[in-house]
């Protein structure tokens, strides 16, 4: 079986440049990037294929550049968020729609006079795995994010929980990026600002 694995992966990364290069649209960048980041359970001497072959799905793609520049992305992960986000702007009404399709939103029951959240089961799972993982890696590198995580945290919430409350702040800003058509800038962040190094002012002599 491993052998059988070995001899499609390379046939298998030539299809995905040759696709995209008949059709750059969402539909096939998403079939391309699902089947490619998946072959990690090939042999180590087509793995080397497999994981040029999202690389070259991003760089096909317009949004590709939006999903490369998010703090510790990487570009495995940035193709399979893109994979399964899609590049439709009408395919969401905003963020909150995202954050439930991406299951990172609970879903809110309110019988009566009672209210509660449980966790969302129904859900694109290949987008919560993506963005969650982003999200869990970004907290590494982005002082934004680890205090939302931190924060999350002290409230009482299990890692988890406050990795998927960082994966819906984290929903909210690259929906913005998407809409706009631009790459992730944390100098224009609002709330990330705060945490970036502050110039030193020069006294005058």
């Amino acid at each position: 079986m491993d052998n059988e694995r070995a001899a499609v992966a390379p046939a298998l990364a030539a299809g995905v440049c040759g696709l995209l290069v008949k059709d750059a649209g969402g539909t096939a960048v998403r079939d391309a990037i699902r089947s490619v980041v998946r072959t990690g359970t090939f042999g180590t001497g087509t793995l080397r294929a497999g994981r040029s072959a999202p690389s070259a799905a991003l760089a096909q793609h317009s949004d590709g550049r939006l999903f490369v520049s998010l703090p510790r992305a990487g570009r495995v992960n940035a193709a399979q968020m893109l994979a399964e986000w899609g590049d439709s702007r009408d395919a969401y009404d905003g963020p909150d729609a995202v954050a439930a399709f991406a299951g990172v939103a609970p879903v809110t029951k309110a019988p009566g006079r009672m209210r509660g959240v449980s966790y969302r089961w129904a859900c694109n799972k290949r987008l919560r795995q993506a963005i969650t993982t982003f999200a869990d890696n970004s907290r590494h590198e982005s002082l934004w994010a680890a205090d939302v995580y931190q924060r999350a945290r002290t409230r009482g919430m299990d890692h988890p929980h406050a990795i998927r409350v960082l994966a819906r702040a984290w929903d909210r800003v690259i929906y913005r990026c998407w809409l706009n058509h631009e790459p992730y800038d944390p100098a224009r962040h609002g709330a990330a600002q705060h945490f970036l190094p502050q110039p030193k002012l020069v006294q005058a002599v």
